[in-house]
């Protein structure tokens, strides 16, 4: 009798921690909102860069996003997005894309790692929502990008979650 019930205490003991890490584990979904935004902690030595209206007549980035196979020279790469956020980098130019789908106060920002030891910079979009904004930069034509896209508040300086990495995106737009 007793060591049916140690069988059966396990068996809760483990479901329960189961549980538990699904539920804690789980990231946010792209397009969803958790409610409470949670802060991001970025490097100190990133740099903000407040983007600007895309030129004029400039062919904006599909929101749907772009294929590795399809990636003619204005075309954007890494199309990443989270909640109220969406980033591509093209490599025609080194032009990094903030989108900001939400009107919510708050601005699209779209950070750029290097894997040659560039300091990280922040594109931000602080245009409106419904809006593309470009940061045009210069990176080594032999190196990678990778893009980090969230939420910015102005206001405060901070950045927030839900967050969306890419994966490495070569600068000369060579996959």
């Amino acid at each position: 009798m007793s060591e049916n019930w140690r069988i059966r205490f396990s068996v809760l003991c483990g479901a329960s921690a189961l549980a538990l890490s699904v539920v804690t584990g789980a990231p946010a979904q792209a397009d969803d909102s958790s409610g409470d935004l949670v802060e991001v902690e970025m490097p100190a030595d990133v740099q903000i860069v407040e983007g600007v209206t895309p030129e004029p007549g400039a062919a904006l980035p599909s929101l749907e996003g772009t294929s590795r196979a399809t990636a003619a020279s204005s075309t954007c790469l890494g199309t990443t997005s989270a909640y109220g956020s969406k980033g591509c980098f093209q490599h025609d130019g080194d032009i990094v894309w903030a989108y900001d789908s939400e009107a919510d106060g708050m601005s699209a920002a779209v950070g750029v790692y290097t894997d040659y030891g560039r300091a990280a910079e922040v594109c931000i979009n602080s245009l409106s929502a419904g809006t593309w904004a470009t940061c045009n930069k210069d990176y080594s034509e032999d190196g990678n990008v990778r893009l980090q896209v969230l939420r910015y508040d102005g206001d405060t300086g901070k950045f927030y979650q839900p967050e969306a990495w890419s994966g490495w995106i070569p600068v000369d737009g060579q996959y």
